[in-house]
């Protein structure tokens, strides 16, 4: 990692753009001109530009970044990567990769042609020679990528940007391809969108507080809670009311993964509070208020459903990507039960996959016949068996995307559900909660 220029409140600064106001400190307009060579120049017109487009009068400097570029879609970003890295580029900042197109722990899981396979491949050995830590998941805040409160970071992804933004507390705007690896090389964003405090504040109120309280206990729930923020909120900020417990009892870190990978799939939501539970203060008085109910929870569930019950052709775990905690209550379901009846994929990070195996959570798996994903995710990339037509699942955001990314049928459950399904070979749920 390059040592990035210093971001010096008493710089001399220039004025870029009089539309705009936008004004560079002394090294920024070094970068921009060069002078830390071609890539960063490179990647400071991109932010510049932006910036530009945006209204931003300057740049903040972040701590960390995490880019979603890695993943193939083509040439173009191909093209890119390896231009920058060839142009001698190097992140001035902690980087860390999401998913990539392919599993490289277990070769051949992904049934990619020549063509893909190689431009997959080029593509994420490019992004590790710019410095980038291959981390190669969409959840990096499970383990060691946690920006403190308030620091300003660049990530792509939606959930880890929903995630980093509502339950860290650090500040993110929405970052996708090429801006992620531009603030990465140049160690800036424009100081626009979520860094700022007035784009923070929630305009709206979900009020959970009549929901029964053991539907909480159902992971579903949660994925239902963020269908309904996603269509109630879209891209804008909302505060919730009425959840029990908090971050250590009842409120945990993977029910709000759950919560905020939903909302970000089903409108865009990038920052959410969770009243008395995340870290922000926030004021509701005043805000429009939705009164959510249990068959509001139960009717999000049935839209996160193509299908809704029958035979299954497989279950799929893990978008986002798996936790150690969830590895650990995966093993709890699965004991020393029977072997699983249709193929069940759980995806991860090798972060994870090695803290759960060291832990020893794998063997029941493994002896019930999971099938391990690492570096890369079911919805995205062809690793399904061909025949797969219905697939059940306990991810709202998989559950989202899979029936138009595939063309499969899917049914939103429980972890518990989904275990008893795969058991089954055929849809298997408990309803009580929900009535």
């Amino acid at each position: 990692m390059r040592p990035g220029p210093s971001h010096k409140p008493g710089a001399v600064e220039e004025e870029v753009s009089p539309m705009t106001a936008l004004r560079l400190t002394g090294d920024e307009q070094a970068m921009l001109d060069g002078e830390a060579g071609e890539a960063v120049a490179i990647a400071m017109r991109l932010v510049v530009g932006v910036a530009r487009a945006g209204g931003a009068r300057e740049l903040l400097p972040v701590g960390s970044v995490h880019v979603d570029g890695c993943l193939y879609h083509g040439p173009a970003g191909l093209d890119l990567a390896e231009r920058l890295v060839k142009s001698g580029g190097e992140v001035a900042v902690r980087t860390t990769l999401n998913v990539g197109s392919l599993d490289l722990l277990h070769p051949g899981l992904v049934r990619a042609d020549t063509a893909l396979a190689d431009g997959a491949r080029r593509l994420m050995d490019a992004y590790v020679a710019l410095g980038c830590e291959p981390t190669w998941t969409c959840a990096p805040y499970q383990l060691s990528h946690r920006p403190a409160f308030g620091t300003h970071v660049a990530w792509a992804e939606s959930n880890a940007i929903a995630f980093v933004n509502s339950v860290l507390g650090a500040r993110t705007d929405r970052y996708g391809d090429f801006l992620d690896i531009a603030a990465a090389l140049t160690g800036r964003v424009p100081a626009a969108g979520l860094h700022l405090d007035s784009e923070r504040r929630p305009v709206l109120v979900l009020d959970c507080s009549t929901v029964r309280a053991d539907l909480w206990e159902q992971h579903a729930a949660w994925a239902a809670l963020g269908m309904l923020l996603g269509e109630k909120a879209g891209t804008r900020v909302a505060a919730l009311t009425g959840l029990p417990g908090s971050l250590d009892d009842g409120v945990t870190e993977d029910r709000l993964k759950a919560l905020g990978a939903t909302a970000a799939s089903a409108g865009g939501v990038a920052l959410f509070h969770v009243v008395g539970v995340t870290p922000e203060e926030v004021t509701t008085d005043g805000l429009p208020t939705h009164a959510v109910t249990t068959a509001d929870l139960l009717a999000a569930r049935g839209r996160l459903s193509t299908a809704a019950d029958g035979l299954i052709d497989a279950v799929s775990l893990g978008t986002p990507h798996f936790s150690v905690t969830e590895f650990a209550a995966l093993a709890r379901e699965v004991g020393e039960g029977p072997r699983f009846a249709v193929p069940v994929y759980v995806s991860t990070s090798r972060a994870v996959l090695a803290e759960a195996t060291r832990l020893g959570l794998l063997a029941p798996l493994e002896a019930a016949g999971a099938r391990i994903v690492t570096d890369t995710c079911t919805y995205l990339t062809p690793v399904l068996d061909p025949g797969v037509r219905t697939v059940m699942t306990s991810s709202g955001k998989w559950a989202w995307y899979a029936p138009n990314n595939l063309g499969i049928d899917t049914v939103l459950g429980s972890l518990a559900e989904c275990v008893a399904s795969a058991c089954a070979g055929e849809v298997v749920r408990d309803d009580d909660a929900w009535s």
